[in-house]
């Protein structure tokens, strides 16, 4: 007997809202959860500051989401930027300066970051101030601005890339890994709940192990799998709609997509099996 998952209706939530706002509903990184747990109540039972907070671990896997649900459970005001957009010791101090006791601030790709504004941050992150030269030549001043204690949440998917000296002063340091299918199943569940969805447990599973154990991309499919179920189905995500939709995206049960056979086959057709260089398989692939 086909085993079935009937959401309730509830259209008053945002579609787009897939992000878990508290620790409760986070699935997955439990090691992660209850070390945070205990992180975060110490701090509120000192009354200080969470200590910075470095999260990495490969694009997809919730880093943005924590940091939000660690600012929720602080009660904390959170500002998200990253470090693409941060070019000057300007636009680094005018973040900064802006944060209230105890805020927070999540830089993602903090690896981006230049080494002169690493500099800048060393103090902003030990001391609470910063240091800023502001004028060229002899009308040069040097100008120290307090701040308040706040908390800096980097996130990275590079962490081999950040300097050491930055990297030591993040008090807290996590890596978040991958999902096991059971976890990405229970993602795809939850998702489809908010989306209110009518859909198979099977589908969920589906979805799930064809996702590369990474969140993102399950929510990516579960949109689209939901489009073929609305035109083709009345809406039902049966498992057979489910694979029928995949093999329309071209994603197969491995998870891998058009992309990404082009190269396997360029590796082991042209050259192989290799080594090859990326660049090669680059030009091999889009050629």
């Amino acid at each position: 007997m086909t085993e079935r998952i009937f959401q309730a209706e509830d259209s008053s939530k945002d579609e787009e809202s897939l992000r878990p706002t508290k620790f409760d509903d986070f699935i997955g990184q439990r090691d992660i959860l209850e070390n945070l747990k205990v992180f975060i109540e110490a701090c509120k039972k000192r009354g200080n500051s969470l200590d910075h907070v470095l999260l990495s671990g490969p694009p997809g896997l919730g880093k943005t989401t924590l940091a939000g649900i660690i600012a929720g459970e602080l009660g904390s005001n959170l500002t998200i930027t990253s470090a693409q957009v941060i070019s000057k010791g300007a636009d680094l101090a005018r973040f900064l300066t802006l944060l209230n006791e105890k805020d927070m601030l999540f830089i993602d790709e903090i690896h981006s970051l230049s080494r002169n504004l690493e500099e800048i941050l060393y103090p902003a992150m030990e001391d609470y101030k910063i240091d800023l030269v502001l004028g060229e030549g002899i009308t040069a001043q040097s100008v120290q601005i307090p701040l308040k204690n706040y908390t800096l949440v980097g996130a990275t998917t590079r962490n081999g890339m950040i300097s050491e000296p930055l990297k030591n002063r993040f008090g807290i340091q996590l890596r978040l890994d991958y999902y096991t299918d059971e976890e990405m199943k229970q993602i795809v569940s939850r998702s489809a709940t908010i989306l209110n969805l009518n859909i198979e447990e099977s589908a969920c599973l589906e979805i799930g192990r064809r996702s590369r154990k990474t969140p993102r991309i399950a929510n990516h499919l579960l949109r689209r799998v939901r489009d073929f179920a609305d035109v083709k189905n009345d809406g039902f995500v049966s498992i057979e709609i489910c694979k029928i939709a995949l093999e329309r995206l071209g994603v197969d049960e491995l998870g891998l997509d058009n992309t990404d056979r082009k190269i396997l086959e360029c590796m082991i057709d042209r050259y192989k099996g290799g080594p090859v260089g990326l660049k090669s398989i680059a030009v091999a692939v889009v050629s």
